[in-house]
């Protein structure tokens, strides 16, 4: 069976373009799924005739009694799901174990945004003086003021920029691109943090609050990414995410804030200014209208509470 995943993965890669981080996700739900049939039917070699719609069930009920979220366990099935269905597509089995298996009820959760003022003061913490803050506020800008998502911001190549046009070609799930307009705060950072990026891409340069001097001399791999870290190479998402974290805690009280808390503020502050649902929907790159409505939900409860302040007879 072992094989066959590496098929489907392949397939998926290849036939579907689907994005290196969703085939990585996908090979480690079906390598677990793996794991458990082998510890179950016994053996290494798994007979995908043997997998009936039992073990599925009891494979689902083991990831819940490991404490599991509902969220983590639907998106495994979903996985799951999808490999059966190109196997019997294949012709390798006739009979699909997963047909008939309802994925868990889902809890709505409403995004966590920050307030006009939140948002505001974020953008106001990099220091602007070192390459490195530049940096960071161009960084913060982009998120707010184009609401991509982390993975999209570190994917970015200078020649995705286009300054004059002031717009960003950006590559989405699936590797859709969409452009997206740059407001003018965002033009602003990334001009200073363009026209000071050279530093981090080979002259020597000091920086004492951030752990010395920045490498010179050493050429890029790949010098075309937008975004850099210290050694001059292309700044991870798990960087980001750490920096942004970073900067939010001092703004906001709220746990937990991602660089994806700005993807939601952006997304609400719009709806919230009288946006267009579907505009706001092609912004942000989502395939479905559905995706974006769950941000009404956050506008309708302003609006709530604004009735009920304000009228009489609320």
């Amino acid at each position: 069976m072992k094989k066959l995943i590496d098929n489907f993965l392949r397939y998926l890669s290849r036939q579907r373009d689907f994005s290196e981080r969703t085939v990585r996700s996908y090979r480690t739900d079906l390598l677990q799924f793996l794991d458990f049939l082998e510890g179950r039917i016994g053996g290494t070699e798994v007979d995908p005739e043997a997998i009936d719609r039992s073990l599925v069930r009891q494979y689902l009920a083991l990831l819940q009694q490991k404490g599991l979220k509902r969220r983590s366990i639907a998106r495994k099935l979903a996985t799951i799901r999808s490999f059966f269905k190109y196997v019997c597509r294949e012709g390798i089995i006739e009979r699909n174990p997963v047909v008939g298996i309802a994925s868990p009820r889902l809890e709505r959760r409403l995004p966590r945004f920050l307030n006009v003022s939140q948002a505001g003061m974020l953008m106001e913490l990099p220091p602007k003086g070192d390459v490195l803050g530049l940096r960071d506020w161009a960084i913060l800008e982009l998120l707010y003021g184009t609401g991509i998502r982390l993975s999209e911001l570190v994917a970015l190549d200078v020649s995705d920029v286009d300054m004059i046009g002031g717009v960003v070609k950006v590559t989405g799930k699936g590797r859709k691109q969409r452009i997206v307009p740059l407001g003018h705060m965002a033009m602003e950072a990334l001009k200073a943090y363009l026209m000071a990026r050279k530093e981090l891409l080979g002259e020597k340069t000091t920086d004492s609050k951030r752990g010395g001097s920045i490498g010179k001399g050493k050429r890029l791999k790949d010098d075309k990414a937008l975004f850099l870290n210290v050694r001059g190479t292309r700044l991870s998402g798990r960087s980001v995410q750490r920096l942004v974290g970073k900067y939010i805690s001092r703004v906001s009280e709220m746990e937990g804030l991602s660089p994806h808390a700005l993807r939601h503020t952006f997304a609400t502050h719009l709806l919230n200014a009288g946006a267009d649902l579907e505009a706001v929907r092609e912004l942000l790159g989502h395939s479905s209208l559905s995706t974006t409505q769950i941000y009404t939900h956050v506008s309708v409860d302003r609006l709530k509470k604004i009735y009920e302040q304000a009228h009489p007879r609320a």
